[in-house]
């Protein structure tokens, strides 16, 4: 798998069926995938602005390293998102596999701040900025439904989208628990190809003292990097943040880093 998604030129999403589906979707573990990173942040209570594709590249870093919540609306989607995705051209697609996954404990926060939820239409994507609006088709059953990306994953080869269990459903996933998938872009808050908040994650490693070893050696490696070790589901995993979340810093680690165990992913942080 090459570290950079392969985003193009995004297709309008085929009309016919495709209204009648986006509107009804919004009603309705983890298939042995590493969870995704929760972040030490509180979600402040929703206020949804509509994401713009022109906001300013890039977030300066904080004194902490933590990354601002992006909040996305309640369930996932809104109906002024429904109303922007009839009226839109898609701006970018990607195709691949798709999968589903549930939180490993109640409580658990999503990479975007808020707390995870089975029935909200959200979505983890590596590297499509947090809060981006999409619409997933399963290629099989052209099931088609709008969310929007409020965590990270998949951590695993040959995979493009997590799923929550209300996305999967709505789309045909839930019970084949992998299928092919067009996610097509329609809103992101942040640019896509500039600015962003980079790393490069590691895993999934076995033990708790193999993931030590490796940050060590790679504190070693990269000296103006922070690097940290941290527990996954059933699992452990490194992650590697270059001098200013730089993604070109991000990307040259992600092609020269030859981990021991497990895979090393470029996923951005906001």
């Amino acid at each position: 798998m090459t570290a950079r998604n392969r985003l193009r030129a995004g297709r309008p999403v085929c009309a016919s069926g495709f209204v009648v589906v986006l509107l009804v979707a919004t009603g309705c573990g983890h298939h042995n995938h590493p969870t995704s990173m929760p972040t030490a942040s509180t979600a402040p209570p929703i206020t949804y602005p509509a994401p713009s594709s022109s906001a300013p590249a890039g977030t300066p870093s904080t004194a902490s390293g933590r990354i601002p919540v992006t909040a996305v609306p309640e369930g996932g989607v809104s109906s002024d998102d429904k109303d922007f995705i009839l009226t839109h051209r898609p701006i970018l697609s990607e195709v691949g596999l798709a999968t589903w996954y549930t939180a490993p404990y109640k409580g658990r926060k999503s990479a975007n701040g808020q707390v995870f939820s089975d029935d909200a239409l959200t979505a983890a994507h590596r590297t499509l900025p947090m809060g981006s609006l999409i619409v997933v088709t399963n290629l099989t059953t052209r099931q088609a439904s709008a969310m929007r990306i409020s965590d990270r994953g998949p951590f695993v080869p040959d995979r493009i989208l997590d799923l929550t269990i209300a996305s999967a459903k709505s789309i045909g996933v839930y019970r084949t628990g992998t299928a092919r998938v067009r996610i097509d872009v329609y809103q992101t808050p942040k640019p896509v190809d500039t600015g962003g908040r980079w790393c490069v994650q590691i895993g999934p490693i076995a033990t708790e003292r193999k993931a030590i070893k490796l940050k060590e050696e790679l504190l070693d490696k990269y000296p103006t990097s922070r690097v940290i070790e941290f527990p996954g589901e059933n699992s452990y995993w490194v992650r590697i943040r270059p001098e200013g979340d730089d993604r070109e810093l991000a990307e040259a680690i992600a092609r020269r880093v030859d981990p021991p165990e497990g895979t090393a992913y470029l996923t951005r942080l906001d």
